[in-house]
């Protein structure tokens, strides 16, 4: 196995607080070439994956199908009208679930952007590194609510309130919990019961 080359500034996940995720059907090798196919679609100039995997050597992009490794988080970088962009997602237990939520960030991203919305930046801004080579100022990129929560995009109010209070009394400041993941918990809620 190697360490994973985790962007400086982006915050990671506590291993304890990793979670499964069993909506994701996909396979690492289906969800590497999905990958492939949003960035040709973003005519983006290049883009590299980083995991803690072993990756096959003829097809650098690709780790081994049977990757297991300790530290399942997954990085992807890349270019795009000459500026550097970055996400990464360590939120799941199993590496392939982290590169799975990866591509639907980057999909999602994608479509947001052809629309003929007019809004202040890139769909991408959250994502794009600083111009500087040290990482500071770097963004991370956000769970979608329904995944912070672990619920189906669509689960009802009732299940998304469920599993927002289970969330919240596990990660409350005054129980030892992280704030932070608090907090992310309480707005995931909010933005759900809110759609």
């Amino acid at each position: 196995m190697t360490a994973l080359d985790w962007p400086t500034d982006f915050g990671r996940t506590e291993p304890a607080e990793r979670t499964r995720n069993n909506h994701y059907g996909a396979t690492v090798r289906e969800t590497v070439d999905d990958l492939e196919t949003e960035f040709d679609r973003l005519n983006a100039d290049g883009w590299q994956l980083a995991t803690a995997a072993r990756h096959q050597k003829q097809n650098p992009k690709y780790p081994y199908a049977d990757a297991s490794p300790d530290d399942p988080g997954a990085v992807v970088r890349w270019t795009m009208n000459g500026r550097r962009y970055a996400v990464a997602c360590d939120a799941y237990s199993r590496l392939r679930d982290n590169l799975r939520t990866l591509y639907l960030y980057v999909h999602e991203k994608r479509k947001m952007e052809q629309r003929p919305v007019k809004t202040g930046e890139s769909e991408f801004a959250n994502a794009r590194l600083p111009s500087g080579e040290d990482g500071t100022d770097a963004l991370v990129a956000r769970e979608p609510p329904h995944e912070v929560l672990d619920v189906a995009p669509d689960a009802d109010a009732a299940v998304v309130e469920a599993a927002a209070r289970r969330l919240k009394k596990r990660h409350h400041p005054d129980a030892g919990g992280d704030e932070s993941r608090f907090k992310r918990v309480v707005d995931a809620e909010e933005a759900m019961l809110n759609e």
